[in-house]
């Protein structure tokens, strides 16, 4: 049972456990479940490995042992653990049982699974109709709990050896529910290589404070967040971070404490109508570092409120009222901290050449001299949707005055149905970005003069020439090759009348 186990094992049998719900619910329902269910079994696995450990090195002495357990990280009640629950299994009242389990963890571990007052379960709820009438939910239940005792999901330190492993995990599913079922309201999950790619570009320090005021599942935080262990050994940072929906603030919850990270605060509400991270006078946090892959081009974002913003976001103009990407755009400017502040953001193409609002807004945003690169994308990279993005730079004290062009739509390693950046490609562009040099059909840096000649219009083509010439064609060499093959097939065609005359075929 202690023998190492690969990531994809544990991928392949998590995803086997959506079996248990495919075709009774939606994928968009169970995978709250499925997921939930991984952070109850991998933290009972952690305790109970970390209980046998403090057992066989001071002796079965149960007042000694929970003495050392209140030393762990975290805190698992008694009758709370997963292997409570699956002994259990068969007797009536499953889901009531587990939502009572989960209330007690959450209860028992503090701020880690709260913010706010706001409990990370309270979306979740194993005792839902949702799963049919009483027998059925209990049924589907016990199986959920039985696929998660297999053995391929013995998820103790002690055998998986890393806790990214989990980590890794969580997001392997939530990619695959993102792959599977899609997205709505123009949310495209951000693959982990576009994650990588924005904190290498964003380059994150010892000290450095980094939200994401649309963090989703956390991902992308938690990415840059590791950036600075990587580069500088140092887990000196904070995270911040908002997310709208309620089930999706849950997931980010959990998935920080699934990876270690207690030094965050991630809120539960609209980052444009309502933000949430304020200092104590009640304006808005400023941060080292702000990234996000924010909604594409959302609808009905506030624009109503925007105007009589108290926080003075949209003093530069109100984004249209169908498209929120300026919104997001602007509202992640406002909380740069002055100086050393820089930002990394997903957006549509079209971000860069409508105009209009929008194009009022980019004008003045470039005039202020804080726009830094300009990086497409290649098309297919997002769950959810195929259409290419681009990643805009912001800092808030450039030394220059001009604005890079990086063209990276071209150069990915192609999937079944989703495109991924490489390694390679990672590099290449990040490179590109440090050396800030124009490269023949790759990269163009741009003077503010030129991008005002364009109109303030940021499409990559005006600036990148990938334009290939074909090869002139050799009218003589292809003639000279014509005869040649025609004097080829004359001979073949005296052959041929040879054999057939000798084989008494002759006219």
């Amino acid at each position: 049972m202690n023998s190492p186990i690969t990531q994809d094992t544990i991928n392949k049998a998590l995803w086997n456990a959506c079996d248990t719900f495919r075709g009774t619910v939606s994928a968009d329902t169970y995978k709250d479940f499925i997921l939930t269910a991984l952070f109850l079994k991998y933290i009972s696995d952690v305790w109970q490995d970390h209980y046998d450990t403090y057992k066989a090195e001071h002796g079965d002495v149960p007042e000694l042992i929970e003495e050392l357990m209140k030393n762990e990280r975290f805190v698992l009640p008694s009758g709370a653990s997963f292997y409570a629950l699956y002994d259990r299994r068969y007797e009536p009242g499953n889901g009531e049982r587990i939502d009572q389990a989960l209330h007690a963890i959450e209860e028992a571990n503090g701020t880690k699974l709260k913010d706010a007052g706001k409990s990370v379960f309270q979306d979740i709820s194993f005792n839902t109709d949702k799963l049919g009438e009483e027998k059925q939910k209990n049924d589907i239940l016990r199986h959920l709990l039985e696929d998660f005792a297999k053995p391929e999901l013995n998820l103790k330190p002690s055998r998986v050896g890393s806790l990214d492993v989990i980590g890794n995990a969580y997001e392997y599913l939530i990619k695959n529910f993102a792959a599977s079922g899609g997205q709505k309201a123009g949310e495209f999950y951000t693959p982990p290589e576009v994650s990588d790619l924005i904190s290498e570009l964003l380059d994150p320090q010892p000290g450095d404070s980094i939200c994401d005021p649309a963090c989703g599942s956390g991902s992308l935080l938690m990415k840059c967040g590791r950036k600075v262990v990587a580069n500088h050994g140092s887990k000196r940072y904070a995270l911040y971070g908002q997310e709208a929906i309620g089930s999706t603030w849950s997931l980010a919850k959990m998935n920080m404490f699934l990876h270690g990270e207690d030094n965050h605060k991630i809120e539960w509400g609209d980052t444009i109508r309502n933000p949430k991270l304020l200092d104590k006078n009640g304006d808005l946090m400023l941060f080292d570092i702000v990234t996000a892959n924010p909604p594409f081009s959302l609808d009905k974002w506030g624009h109503d409120e925007a105007e009589n913003d108290k926080f003075g976001r949209f003093r530069r103009g109100v984004p249209p009222k169908t498209k929120g990407d300026y919104a997001f755009i602007l509202h992640m400017i406002e909380t740069l901290k002055p100086g050393n502040g820089r930002m990394g953001v997903v957006v549509p193409h079209g971000v860069l050449f409508r105009g209009s609002s929008e194009g009022k807004i980019r004008k003045q945003l470039i005039d202020e001299n804080l726009l830094d690169a300009v990086i497409g994308l290649p098309e297919k990279l997002f769950y959810g949707t195929g259409i290419p993005a681009a990643i805009l730079v912001f800092k808030k004290s450039k030394d220059n005055e001009r604005v890079l062009f990086i063209d990276a739509s071209r150069e990915f390693k192609s999937g079944k149905n989703q495109n991924q950046l490489s390694e390679a490609n990672i590099q290449k562009i990040v490179d590109t970005y440090h050396a800030r040099e124009s490269v023949d059909k790759y990269s163009y840096l741009a003077t503010l003069e030129e991008i005002q000649e364009n109109d303030y219009n940021l499409n990559i083509p005006r600036y990148v020439d990938t334009f290939e010439e074909e090869e002139e064609i050799d009218l003589v060499a292809v003639r000279a090759e014509r005869q040649k093959l025609k004097a080829e097939l004359d001979t073949l065609e005296e052959q041929m009348t040879s054999y057939l005359e000798e084989l008494g075929y002759g006219a």
